[in-house]
């Protein structure tokens, strides 16, 4: 399976979305802070994840995203899916024309393979992640390593003022 960094990036943020908007709306600002994603990016990943009816927009003070429905109902499946990656294995893409137009000798087993994958992705939702206890704890690491730099950040900024 090809799982380019597409399908990673949106994965992690929509993790961290569900992990962080059980508060408040989280902003794309603080997901690419926590994450190390480029906030262009995540822009992109979002307005994809939007159209997909998985995140929704809050406006005005204390707004950004939130979850359009309960992390339960997200599998990690449809968050690549989401993001136009494909969740195969082939060297075809499915498409049976591998050798000459043809099937290759191991087609099937790939295909198999891709099936396998598609649906152990689609098994897990974000909720099943986020109850995970190591998800958690690295969750809460981040928030303190980025409440360090946005503290550190502040400083300077008032540094340079005076």
């Amino acid at each position: 399976m090809r799982l380019t960094t597409k399908g990673r990036y949106a994965v992690t943020a929509m993790l961290d979305l569900a992990y962080h908007s059980e508060k408040r709306p989280v902003t794309l600002t603080d997901i690419a802070k926590r994450q190390h994603i480029s906030l262009s990016y995540l822009e992109q990943l979002f307005a994809r994840l939007r159209r997909a009816g998985m995140v929704e927009g809050v406006r005005g003070p204390g707004g950004g995203y939130q979850l359009s429905r309960d992390a339960s109902q997200i599998s990690i499946a449809d968050i690549i899916i989401a993001v136009d990656e494909a969740i195969d294995s082939t060297r075809c893409g499915g498409k049976a024309n591998c050798q000459n137009n043809q099937p290759c000798l191991t087609h099937d087993l790939w295909l198999g393979l891709s099936e396998q994958i598609r649906e152990y992705l689609a098994s897990i939702s974000l909720a099943d992640v986020l109850q995970r206890k190591n998800v958690r704890m690295v969750a809460e690491r981040q928030d303190k390593q980025a409440s360090g730099v946005q503290g550190i950040d502040m400083l300077l900024r008032r540094e340079t003022r005076i």
